[in-house]
C-alpha cells in the first residue's frame, strides 16, 4: 500500500511540476520583489472570509446531522462540527489518504458501521456538485456578470456539460435507489471472473451507496438538503468574493456571479494535489485571474494562495487543537480509515 501510495504522489508530483513549468515560462519578466510587496489591504474582508469558510463548516455538520434523522435522531449538529473539522483538517494537511476521516470520525463516534457512513459521504458529493451547479448555471444564463468575461461561450458550453453530468449523476442514483439490489447483483456475476472478488467489492459498494440513499427519508428532507447545500456555497462563494474584494483594487473587483468561474478553476485544479502543500488548486487559480480576469501576474499568484490559505488550510489551526484536545492522530485516523476502507462486507445469504 506504501509503494502505491508514493508512486501516486510521484505521479502528481510531476504533473504539478509540468504545470508550474508551463505557467512560470509564460511569466519570463515575473517580478519577485513586485509579488513579495503584494498583499491584502483591507484585513476585514480576509477575516470576514475565514468566518464564512468556518461557517460552511458547520453548515455541513448541519446537512449531515439531517442524513443522519432516520437512524441517529438523537444525533446533534454541534456534535458533528468537531468531526467535521478535524476531517477536513487531515485532507488540508495530508491530502486525500485524509479524506476519510470525517465519516470514519462520524461512525465511530455515533455508533454506526464506517460503511454507511461512506455511502453518506458518496452521496453527499452529489449534493455538493449538484448545489454548486445549479448556482453556476444560474449565473451563467442569467446573470451579466459572465457575459462580460472573455470566454463566455465557453462557460456556456461548461454549464451545459455540468448539468449533464449532474442530471447522469441523479439518474444514476435513482436506479440505484430503486433497483441496487439487482444492479449490484449483476455486477457480482458481470465481473467476478476478472479479479478475485472485484465483482463482490464493486457490488458492496453499491449496496452501501443505496443504503446512503435511504437517509433521504422523504419530500422534506430531500428539500432541506437543498437548500442547506445552496446555503453553504453560497458562503463559499462570498469568502471567494471576499478574499479578492481584500486587496483593494479594481481588477479583483469580482462580482458573485463571476466568482462561480473562479471556484470551478480551483476545484478542477484541486485534482491534482500534493498534501499539506496543495499545487493544482493554486495553479489554476491563479492561471483563471490572469487569463479570465486580466489579473496581473504578480496581483494573481498572490490571490490564488491567498485564496487557497483561507478556503482550504484556514481549518487547520482550530482543527488541529480539536484533534490534541481529544487525544487523536489524523495519520493514525487516516491509516485506520484506509483500512476500514478496504474491509469488504459479506455478501447476502454469507456468514
Amino acid at each position: 500500500m506504501n509503494n502505491k501510495k508514493y508512486l501516486a504522489y510521484a505521479v502528481v508530483f510531476a504533473v504539478l511540476a509540468v504545470l508550474v513549468y508551463l505557467q512560470f515560462r509564460t511569466w519570463q519578466n515575473f517580478d519577485w520583489a513586485r509579488f513579495r510587496e503584494t498583499r491584502p489591504q483591507k484585513w476585514s474582508h480576509l477575516a470576514h472570509g475565514i468566518v464564512l469558510i468556518y461557517l460552511a463548516y458547520v453548515v455541513r455538520a448541519i446537512r449531515w446531522k439531517i442524513f443522519l434523522q432516520p437512524i441517529r435522531p438523537q444525533a446533534t449538529a454541534a456534535s458533528l462540527v468537531a468531526p467535521t473539522v478535524i476531517g477536513f483538517t487531515g485532507l488540508a494537511l495530508l491530502g486525500r489518504p485524509g479524506e476519510l476521516i470525517r465519516p470514519y470520525l462520524i461512525a465511530r463516534r455515533q455508533d454506526l458501521s464506517f460503511s454507511s457512513q461512506l455511502a453518506v459521504w458518496a452521496v453527499e458529493r452529489i449534493f455538493d456538485i449538484g448545489a454548486y451547479t445549479i448556482l453556476l448555471v444560474a449565473a451563467i444564463f442569467f446573470a451579466a456578470g459572465p457575459r462580460a468575461l472573455p470566454l463566455y461561450s465557453y462557460f456556456k458550453r461548461g454549464g451545459f456539460l455540468l448539468t449533464a453530468l449532474v442530471a447522469g449523476l441523479v439518474l444514476a442514483a435513482m436506479a440505484v435507489h430503486w433497483k441496487g439490489e439487482s444492479i449490484a447483483h449483476w455486477v457480482e456475476q458481470r465481473f467476478s471472473h476478472l479479479a478475485a472478488n472485484l465483482g463482490h467489492k464493486i457490488a458492496a459498494r453499491i449496496r452501501e451507496f443505496r443504503g446512503g440513499l435511504d437517509t433521504i427519508h422523504g419530500p422534506v428532507s430531500l428539500a432541506a438538503l437543498i437548500a442547506v447545500s445552496l446555503v453553504m456555497w453560497f458562503m463559499i462563494i462570498v469568502a471567494y468574493q471576499e478574499v479578492a474584494h481584500s486587496y483593494g483594487v479594481s481588477v479583483l473587483n469580482i462580482r458573485r456571479s463571476q466568482v462561480l468561474v473562479l471556484m470551478g478553476a480551483s476545484m478542477i485544479g484541486s485534482m491534482v494535489q500534493l498534501p499539506g502543500i496543495g499545487g493544482g488548486s493554486q495553479v489554476a487559480t491563479i492561471a483563471a485571474l490572469q487569463r479570465i480576469f486580466d489579473v496581473p501576474k504578480e496581483l494573481a499568484a498572490s490571490c490564488g494562495i491567498m485564496l487557497w490559505l483561507v478556503t482550504f488550510v484556514a481549518v487547520v489551526p482550530v482543527g488541529l487543537l480539536l484533534a490534541h484536545r481529544e487525544r487523536l492522530s489524523l495519520r493514525k485516523l487516516s491509516a485506520e480509515s484506509a483500512e476500514a476502507e478496504e474491509v469488504v462486507p459479506a455478501e447476502p445469504g454469507r456468514s
